[in-house]
């Protein structure tokens, strides 16, 4: 445990190390929420409720999205695959510590850093304009377990994909549809209840829902008892799967793994 806390806190300063890029990231992720916001609001001129969703969910969605949107890690990472390109991962292979524990580890302690610096400002000025929804103590307590769970699961589905360079010269095309159907169906472009019904059934028995939808809709109260223990269950189950999977596609890709040289 000690050496996964050292990671931990190896992956907390390197992004630590680049405020501006931090503070570029925090503008960004405001502007694209006050356009979401006003996006989705326009629905709701002529209906009160899309779904279980009303006004105020949707833009508590709206905010909630763009401060995870970097703690769960949405977008492309391709550290693993460019690592196999290059041959490094033969010296990670080497040494005692896992690979995919090393970036299990690192990314748990880069997420809390993006929630607190990345995430919470942009939310702040959402709630400042617009009302949004606060959650119960044991509602805030379940969400940040089940963001958590949401990092895990994301770190399982990256590092899945990623994987394929052991197969493949260049993972572009592979990487390009794995963050299309994960900004799709995590909830990320919509929330899944604007989703027909039939669409909404799938997303949600997938893993990118665990991804985003999951944790703002256990903020926003969606979930209660057995329903809520029920989800956050769901998610661990897919931090399972997709770790696991993982775990066979690093020792598939190692055994056929090349080194030349000295």
């Amino acid at each position: 445990m000690r050496l996964d806390w050292e990671i931990a806190k190896r992956g907390w300063r390197r992004y630590a190390a680049y405020p501006w890029a931090t503070a570029a990231g925090v503008f960004t992720n405001t502007i694209f929420g006050f356009l979401q916001a006003y996006i989705l609001l326009a629905v709701f001129r002529h209906r009160s409720h899309v779904g279980s969703y009303d006004a105020a969910d949707t833009v508590t969605y709206v905010w909630l999205a763009q401060a995870l949107i970097m703690t769960v890690y949405v977008f492309g990472w391709q550290e693993l695959a460019l690592r196999i390109r290059d041959g490094a991962i033969a010296t990670d292979l080497s040494r005692p510590l896992d690979p995919q524990r090393y970036w299990l580890a690192f990314d748990l302690g880069r997420a809390p850093y993006h929630l607190l610096f990345r995430g919470v400002l942009p939310f702040a000025v959402g709630a400042l304009v617009f009302r949004v929804h606060y959650p119960s103590p044991l509602e805030a307590l379940a969400f940040a377990g089940s963001v958590a769970l949401a990092v895990v699961v994301s770190l399982g589905f990256r590092f899945l994909y990623n994987a394929a360079a052991f197969w493949l010269l260049d993972i572009r095309g592979v990487m390009t549809v794995a963050i299309t159907l994960n900004l799709f169906l995590s909830g990320m472009v919509m929330p899944l209840t604007f989703f027909p019904g039939w669409l909404r059934s799938i997303a949600h028995a997938l893993p990118f829902a665990s991804i985003l939808q999951t944790p703002v809709d256990v903020w926003l109260g969606k979930h209660h008892g057995a329903d809520l223990a029920g989800v956050l269950a769901l998610q661990a189950l897919w931090a399972v799967v997709l770790l696991g999977l993982g775990r066979l596609a690093l020792r598939g890709g190692a055994r056929r793994l090349v080194v030349q040289g000295g």
